[in-house]
Formats: C-alpha cells, structure tokens, sequence
C-alpha cells in the first residue's frame, strides 16, 4: 500500500521521464502510468513479467535495461555442479513478492536441471524465520546446494543466508556481486552499474523526444563472476582451475 502511495505522488508530480530499478518497482509504476515515459533497470525476463510486449519494439510508454533471461539459472547449475561434483539436489530460494520473476526462473531451472543429474527443490521464504526452517530441513539429506533467487527480501537477509549455507556446508550460488562480496560463496549475474550507466543515454534521448515504445530494451552485455575465497575455504571446498580461470574477481 505505501508503495502505491509513493507512485502515485510522484506520478503527480509529472515527471519528464522515470527510471524504475527492479521488477516491484517497475510493477508498481505500470499500474500508476501509461502516458509518462519509464527507463528500467535491473529487471529479469521484461516480456514474461509483461512490462513491454517484445524486446525490439516495446511499444507504450515503457522500455528499459534488462538484466537478462531465467536461462541463466543454468549457468549457476554447472557452477554449482563443478564445484560440488556430487551435487545432487538443489534448494531454489525465493521470496515470490519481492522476486515476481521467481517462478520465471524455476520453470528454467527445472528445465536445466536433469542434464546437470540434479532436483530442483522450490524454497519459498517470506520471513527471516523460514529461511533458517528451511535451510535447515533441505540439510539433513546429503549432496545439496543453493540457488538464492535475487529480491529485496533476500538482499536484506543474506547474512542470514550465508550463516546458514556456512553452518550446513551447503554451497551457494547468488545472482549478484554484492552477495559474494558479503560473504556468500559465488555470484554470476550482469554489472548492474553497467546498466545504469547505458540507460543515461536513454533518459536523455527522451528528454529530448525520443518515444520509449521506439526504443528497443537493451539486453545486458556485462556479467562477472565473483567467487569469495574465504567462504569457500569455510565449506571446505577445492574450486575447479576451469571455474578459477574464467572469474572475474576473487574476495579473499
């Protein structure tokens, strides 16, 4: 409800053009306008959560940058599964109000999952509390992992996450730098700084007339890999030399 307050004040206010960061926001903003033009950013799968009808020609009054596709949950699969060979179950965290784009991605997670010999298991969270039910409860059978779907909730909670990976010998894989930076054991996903960099140029061709509905939403172009040495050492796991050699930047 706060949230629709917010939007609908500042859609009052008239603005030349609003940028939206993440998929909540953007959702909420969909609903508050259609005529004020809206740059996204950091939003997964635009055209499955029906923020623009196709990515070269979105038509309407939003277009944006976009962080990419559920497909690249199988990357985060063969990362796990290099370094955890025996990796045979995986807990798929997510907080579906925070993370809408979540059952996106557990569909393509399913679907990545038998060439890699692993079952998905879907691990809804909603509050601090499940997240240390469930962890715990996925832990007492052997050969698991951690895919933490990216949202608000889960940003707000990793120490918690990684507490609880950390106690479990569970390893992890996240969707965002900062999550490894903190402490968790690896990350795969775009340089969202990248993106809000690209979409200055977007803002400022509408505030010179440019129509957003013309403007093809852009896909990204820069991912990083981020691997925490420490937390690694923690798990007690020995990285692979084919992951250590293509990732981008270790957190000692």
């Amino acid at each position: 409800m706060q949230r629709a307050i917010w939007n609908e004040e500042l859609v009052g206010l008239a603005p030349a053009v609003i940028l939206a960061h993440t998929s909540p926001a953007m959702a909420a903003l969909q609903q508050a306008t259609r005529s004020i033009p809206i740059v996204f950013v950091d939003v997964f799968a635009p055209v499955g959560q029906r923020f623009v009808s196709n990515l070269a020609r979105p038509g309407g009054n939003i277009t944006g940058f976009s962080s990419g596709e559920p497909e690249i949950s199988g990357k985060w699969l063969g990362m796990l599964k290099e370094v955890a060979p025996l990796l045979a179950r995986v807990a798929v965290i997510r907080n579906p109000q925070t993370g809408p784009f979540s059952p996106l991605f557990l569909r393509a997670i399913e679907t990545a999952a038998p060439s890699f010999a692993v079952k998905p298991i879907a691990t809804p969270v909603h509050v601090a509390a499940d997240i240390e039910r469930a962890i715990s409860a996925f832990a007492h059978d052997l050969n698991g992992g951690l895919i933490v779907l990216p949202s608000a909730f889960v940003a707000v909670h990793r120490q918690l996450i990684f507490e609880q990976a950390g106690q479990h010998r569970l390893p992890a894989v996240y969707g965002f730098r900062y999550f490894a930076a903190d402490g968790g054991l690896m990350s795969y996903g775009v340089d969202v700084h990248d993106l809000f960099r690209r979409s200055a140029a977007y803002i400022d061709g509408i505030l010179k007339g440019a129509k957003p509905g013309e403007l093809p939403v852009q896909s990204p172009t820069k991912f990083q890999l981020v691997i925490n040495l420490k937390s690694a050492k923690t798990l007690g796991l020995t990285l692979p030399p084919t992951l250590l050699v293509i990732a981008d930047e270790f957190i000692e």
